[in-house]
């Protein structure tokens, strides 16, 4: 399973970080300051990194990250929610945040979604779905739900960015292609097929759920 590194000075927030992603199935690894997370980088697939570190910031440590051709995704722990603020981050090679104070089904489910964009995960669960990517395999409750080739690209690509409100045209561009000649009522017919093999209703969705006036969003929890 892939391997977290989490940098921040605040204990209770390593126990709680750790104790939810150690639940996801993941090797965690954990330093208090900026120096002592330097040798760690290397050896993690992700990193969660607090932006106020004693001896270095969290900020600085992604840039030195970078400079030296480290290429794992980065999540920042913050206090700050200002736009110039998160602009300074991801100029120094910042994949994502999570502003303080925040929910850690959140930092995991967002854990879960660079590792996946990454390329890391071979395989993820949502709920009782699960999903190989490397064996294009779903399975529900532990039975295997047949999809077709589109289905199952529709399918995870919403899951690889759960959370995330998805348009029809995005989606239709993303898993059709650009040069689809279809009109975006095929996304809506694929989304109810979908619903329906996963036993997922459009009322009470555990997965696929509708964005009014925009698409749809696939459920980061599953519940």
């Amino acid at each position: 399973m892939p391997t977290v590194l989490i940098v921040d000075d605040d204990p209770a927030i390593l126990e709680i970080l750790r104790t939810y992603l150690n639940a996801e199935g993941h090797t965690v690894l954990e330093a208090r300051t900026g120096p002592d997370a330097r040798d760690l980088l290397a050896r993690a697939d992700v990193a969660i990194l607090d932006w106020m570190l004693p001896g270095l910031s969290g900020v600085q440590l992604a840039r030195d990250a970078r400079r030296a051709g480290l290429t794992l995704p980065l999540l920042m722990l913050t206090g700050r929610g200002e736009e110039e603020d998160k602009l300074r981050g991801l100029d120094g090679g910042v994949d994502d945040y999570v502003v303080k104070p925040f929910s850690p089904r959140e930092v995991t489910a967002r854990v879960r979604a660079l590792l996946r964009r990454a390329g890391v995960q071979a395989a993820f669960s949502v709920g009782e779905l699960h999903v190989d990517l490397r064996a294009r395999e779903v399975r529900l409750a532990g039975a295997r739900v047949e999809l077709s080739k589109l289905e199952f690209d529709l399918l995870t690509t919403m899951a690889q960015h759960a959370g995330m409100a998805w348009s029809r045209e995005r989606l239709l561009e993303r898993v059709w292609g650009s040069d689809f000649p279809g009109t975006e009522r095929v996304v809506d017919v694929h989304i109810t097929s979908l619903r329906r093999k996963l036993r997922d209703p459009p009322d009470t969705p555990r997965f696929i759920e509708t964005v009014r006036g925009v698409g749809y969003r696939f459920r980061e929890d599953g519940d």
